[in-house]
């Protein structure tokens, strides 16, 4: 008998070291595996033996559907971002400082973990906050993010992990990966830009110096905006409209309404008027001819006086008070 008393004294102390050594290097056996492969994979029992207590260390775990029959176009979304969370903290956090750990349990492994939680929708990340040390937490649920927002970034989600983590805790930051095809392409583009433009110089240059060009557009942008062309997109006004009488009204009555087709007249009124008094001051006095010139002095007068004399008769169809009037409208 004394030979088992012997046996049972020395076995004891490694018995308590195995009771032991679930909690003392449990992160570190969990922070091994995820330097090969970045957030762990986990199943119902390796979730329920990452989070039971007591633990000395935080974990994150993302709760997610990744397989295409569940619909969860979100779950998809994220997982790189997730990914890349996971990645950049352990390259960031080489000596587990932030004693954190980050975890991936899929709805097809963790079937029964869903059922427990009662979770109804996916992803969602859970937080699980130290029991026992320096930085445990009484409340021993977890911190949930509910991806209600819509997709997430990784510097995003970054932001909240760190508000669960002590102030004087590292947190490294995310590092995307250098996109290489993007540089190309925006270096591709620019250069072509360029070369197009060095091409293109001698037979654009001409066409934007010309000042008949620059006049043209300017003359029309003025027409468009004293028209009230804005007013329209901004009020989004009809463009005609019946009058009660089964026909048709083209000009709203009242100066603070129109139609999208009166503003059009009003436009093209302005244009006539424009273009005769161009043509009585720039091109009536070059006219050689004696009778010639003449003539088109009494057409464009005729057209200034007819089509200023319609502008105004517009202006009294809009108001009934307006009092002024000019033969033949």
């Amino acid at each position: 008998m004394r030979w088992l008393q012997i046996l049972t004294a020395s076995v004891i102390p490694f018995t308590a070291l195995a009771a032991k050594k679930p909690f003392g290097d449990r992160f570190n056996d969990y922070r091994a595996k995820s330097l090969s492969s970045g957030p762990l994979k986990l199943d119902d029992q390796a979730y329920a033996q990452l989070t039971k207590a007591p633990r000395d260390y935080s974990v994150a775990v993302l709760l997610t559907a990744l397989e295409t029959r569940f619909g969860c176009t979100l779950c998809r979304e994220f997982q790189p971002e997730w990914e890349l969370l996971g990645k950049s903290w352990l390259k960031g956090d080489k000596n587990a400082e932030s004693r954190l750990l980050y975890g991936t349990l899929d709805f097809v492994d963790g079937k029964n973990t869903f059922q427990a939680l009662m979770l109804q929708t996916a992803p969602i990340l859970l937080f699980f906050h130290p029991t026992v040390g320096p930085n445990a937490k009484l409340d021993s649920q977890p911190a949930k993010f509910e991806f209600t927002g819509g997709p997430q970034s990784a510097e995003q989600i970054h932001k909240w992990v760190s508000r669960q983590l002590p102030a004087d805790v590292p947190k490294p930051v995310v590092q995307r990966p250098i996109n290489y095809i993007k540089i190309v392409s925006v270096t591709t583009a620019i250069l072509g830009v360029i070369t197009l433009f060095a091409v293109a110089a001698p037979y654009l240059v001409p066409i934007l110096q010309n000042r008949n060009l620059w006049a043209a557009f300017s003359l029309i942008a003025v027409l468009l905006f004293t028209s009230g062309h804005m007013f329209n997109h901004i009020r989004k006004v009809p463009y005609v409209s019946g009058d009660g009488k089964g026909g048709i009204s083209y000009f709203a009555g009242g100066f603070s309404n129109q139609f999208g087709l009166e503003s059009q007249i009003v436009a093209a009124i302005y244009g006539v008027l424009s273009f005769a008094t161009i043509s009585l001051a720039l091109k009536v006095p070059r006219i050689a001819d004696p009778r010639a010139q003449q003539f088109a002095v009494f057409l464009w007068s005729g057209v200034v006086l007819c089509m200023y004399s319609f502008l105004l008769s517009v202006f009294r169809m809009k108001n009934g008070g307006y009092t002024f009037w000019l033969p033949p409208f």
